[in-house]
């Protein structure tokens, strides 16, 4: 089946690589195959869950993610730290460290798209940047340069952009 039979637009070839403009597959479909595949069940809490980090544009803390999944309390602490925990062994989340030594939490490329990130280093917050084409051949170059010259070959990379937010200027 292809993509325009679907609906969906065909994936963007960067440097031989593919990133899907859209998923091929609804993301929920994926998340359900991973955790089957790790012997875990694709929850209506773990929906909700994921429904939160895939339309959140940018990475969650513990306390965002306390608030805005099913309209607060319905997660302990523990058990949302748990549930990430099981996503993120099943490659459906990543954990990212901050400046502010909490952590944020989004959903992998595969589920959303190749972006990079804005890191504040006043409060920690954490924003997804998208980069244009051009920006990101030349990203892409640089880092297969500098991967070569220490006998890499580079797979994909990410870029942190370090600076203060709106509210900590």
């Amino acid at each position: 089946m292809s993509f325009e039979s679907n609906g969906l637009t065909a994936p963007r070839r960067r440097w031989g690589l593919a990133y899907p403009a859209r998923m091929a597959e609804d993301p929920h479909t994926v998340v359900a195959d991973r955790l089957h595949r790790g012997r875990q069940r694709y929850t209506g809490g773990r929906r909700a869950l994921m429904t939160v980090l895939m339309g959140a544009g940018r990475p969650l803390t513990i306390a965002e993610l306390l608030r805005d999944v099913d309209g607060g309390g319905a997660w302990s602490q523990s058990s949302l730290y748990r549930n990430l925990s099981v996503l993120e062994a099943c490659a459906v989340v990543v954990r990212l460290p901050s400046s502010d030594g909490v952590a944020r939490f989004e959903v992998t490329e595969e589920l959303s798209r190749h972006h990079h990130h804005l890191v504040c280093s006043g409060c920690g917050r954490l924003d997804d940047v998208d980069l244009p084409d051009r920006v990101e051949a030349t990203l892409h170059a640089v880092t297969a340069q500098a991967g070569e010259a220490l006998g890499y070959e580079v797979d994909e990379h990410r870029l942190e952009l370090i600076g203060r937010c709106a509210n900590c200027r």
